[in-house]
């Protein structure tokens, strides 16, 4: 089986009022107990948003960390889900269900190689 990274795009910014995000988390965790049923389930979990982010770097001999974000943009990954799938297409079908759930974009990116 290949892996699969779902990788979730948030707009930067303000989230959801509390009584929307628990109604889209809890329909997340229904699709999450459908693929550990499926046993295609790896790993999940929500990021924190980009400045709290760091970006370590080789300049010359010297190792810099600098307070993230990476590069400034509308948009982040704010989660991300590890998944096992037989086909790009069953993948391509799993994150059209995080997608219709959240309403936000899914990055569906293979892992290369066996890992």
């Amino acid at each position: 089986m290949k892996r699969y990274v779902f990788n979730i795009i948030q707009p930067v910014g303000e989230k959801p009022p509390p009584e929307e995000l628990e109604k889209v988390m809890a329909q997340l965790a229904e699709i999450r107990r459908e693929l550990e049923l499926s046993e295609a389930w790896v790993f999940g979990c929500p990021l924190r948003g980009p400045g709290e982010s760091a970006v370590v770097r080789l300049e010359g001999d010297d190792v810099i960390a600098t307070d993230g974000p990476y590069t400034e943009g509308k948009e982040h990954i704010g989660g991300l889900t590890i998944v096992k799938m037989e086909t790009h297409d069953e993948a391509l079908w799993w994150a059209g269900r995080y997608s219709r759930v959240t309403g936000l974009p899914v990055e569906v990116r293979p892992f290369e190689g066996e890992c």
